[in-house]
């Protein structure tokens, strides 16, 4: 099979952490659901999530980079 593969940037929100994770998507020529992530960026996703679930900055830190969300108007 031949593919190709690009990076690009998975956003992962919870409460008010947000994250940008880098993964790779990877594009094969004869399967349909393309694109697919491979298993080290899909545990890199589930390692950021539950790190923002926990509050944990810093752990988030290591795989993505960080942001606190600031409601600016409404209730």
């Amino acid at each position: 099979m031949t593919g190709s593969s690009r990076k690009s940037i998975k956003h992962i929100h919870e409460g008010r952490l947000a994250a940008d994770v880098e993964v790779t998507l990877n594009y094969e020529d004869k399967i349909d659901w393309s694109p697919t992530l491979g298993p080290d960026d899909i545990e890199k996703l589930d390692r950021v999530t539950r790190a923002l679930k926990a509050g944990d900055v810093a752990a988030a830190a290591k795989d993505a980079k960080v942001y606190q969300l600031l409601p600016i108007a409404g209730e």
